[in-house]
């Protein structure tokens, strides 16, 4: 059914691809900007879990098209690792293609944001919702024409005085913070293993509210 499916939608599908391989292979999209200026900026929190991991598990990212990529394998599962270099606002555009591009089905896609609206280093993972005025989210919606899609939200809170939430949000990490951010940065690749091998709905059960 899924082969049908992804045939129908316009995928090229490899034979030798099996239905329970293209279940195990998931793409987690990390958002952030490229360039040195954002790179411990609280916008990049995406690009900076992605790091992690890479680092964590001694594995390199490729300059590929639309972005940067690396390829982690863990129990029996395929995650590939996107940081999109189109800048933020353009993020759906590497999503949308590497989506296509490794045959990787809707419900196997997770994408990790900043999220105001939650306290620091809080974990929230939801299948859908609204962008929330976020511009990358935004633009994900727009190309996938859905906004059913796994999020994992990582909170970087709202301390910031009124007319100053563009400087918070692409402004650096505090003191504070950064002692934190390492636990918090273990407890992320967590949430990306468990969607993987336990599902979403376990995932959110587990995690949320972390």
């Amino acid at each position: 059914m899924l082969r049908f499916l992804l045939k129908w939608l316009g995928f090229s599908v490899n034979s030798k691809e099996t239905e329970e391989d293209l279940m195990k292979k998931f793409l987690i999209v990390g958002l952030g900007n490229i360039g040195l200026e954002y790179k411990n900026t609280r916008h990049n929190i995406g690009f900076k879990v992605l790091d992690h991991l890479v680092e964590s598990e001694d594995l390199k990212f490729e300059t590929q098209k639309l972005g940067d990529i690396a390829t982690y394998k863990f129990k029996g599962r395929t995650f590939i690792l996107l940081k999109p270099s189109t800048y933020m606002n353009l993020s759906g555009k590497a999503l949308k293609y590497w989506m296509t591009k490794e045959k990787v089905p809707l419900e196997n896609i997770l994408v990790i944001t900043d999220d105001l609206n939650i306290p620091f280093g809080t974990i929230r993972v939801k299948t859908k919702g609204s962008d929330g005025g976020h511009n990358g989210l935004k633009d994900i919606q727009d190309k996938l024409n859905t906004t059913k899609y796994n999020r994992f939200r990582f909170g970087i809170s709202n301390s910031f005085s009124k007319g100053k939430q563009v400087n918070y949000v692409l402004g650096e990490w505090s003191e504070e913070e950064n002692a934190a951010l390492s636990e918090r940065l273990d407890k992320s690749i967590e949430v990306i293993k468990s969607f993987g091998t336990a599902g979403v709905s376990n995932t959110m059960n587990t995690f949320n509210g972390k």
